[in-house]
């Protein structure tokens, strides 16, 4: 289902998750993915505030550095999501960006619904362990001129590294064909 960002998103969301499967031991996982700049974050955090007990995974979190984004898929599967779907409590090594390194490691809370906002949250191999994938989309230069905006015009070469990655990421994994709910964030 494709749906533009109005009053009926949030609506189509939730019902999204309430109807998901949990897939993930006793906790479900929903996939918010989709390129940098699309809105993920700020959905997330909306979806969120209309799901009580739902905590946010942000994949800012997960990946080592501006080419990063391959292992944080793997580290989303082996640190949160296997360990979970076998009951065993989830952790992770929370990416410090300041100091381009690895930070501490982090607990996530035991949590009945865990919505993963970030490229590549729905991403294989943790797709099978994830109960829905929402997918949000604006087009590349609207995406763009939102990052440019939010991170500065010093970010980007980053940025154009970092879509060029993601965009194979997806041709690969075909992340988007599998989507529950499609939302375009275009103005």
């Amino acid at each position: 289902m494709a749906i533009s960002a109005d009053g009926e998103t949030i609506a189509a969301a939730v019902l999204i998750v309430n109807r998901a499967p949990t897939r993930c031991g006793t906790t479900k996982v929903i996939a918010l993915d989709g390129p940098s700049g699309a809105g993920k974050t700020a959905f997330a955090a909306t979806l969120a505030d209309h799901l009580p007990g739902a905590q946010v995974l942000h994949m800012d979190d997960l990946y080592p550095g501006w080419d990063g984004l391959l292992q944080a898929v793997a580290d989303l599967h082996d640190q949160v999501l296997a360990p979970l779907s076998q009951g065993r409590k989830a952790r992770y090594r929370r990416w410090d960006w300041g100091h381009d390194r690895y930070g501490r490691w982090h607990a996530l809370p035991a949590t009945d619904l865990l919505l993963v906002e970030g490229v590549g949250s729905g991403a294989r191999p943790g797709a099978v362990l994830e109960s829905a994938l929402i997918w949000l989309e604006a087009d590349r230069d609207e995406r763009l001129r939102r990052g440019i905006e939010r991170d500065g015009e010093s970010y980007r070469p980053h940025w154009l590294r970092w879509a060029a990655r993601e965009e194979a990421l997806y041709a690969l994994d075909g992340t988007r064909s599998r989507a529950d709910l499609i939302i375009s964030t275009a103005p």
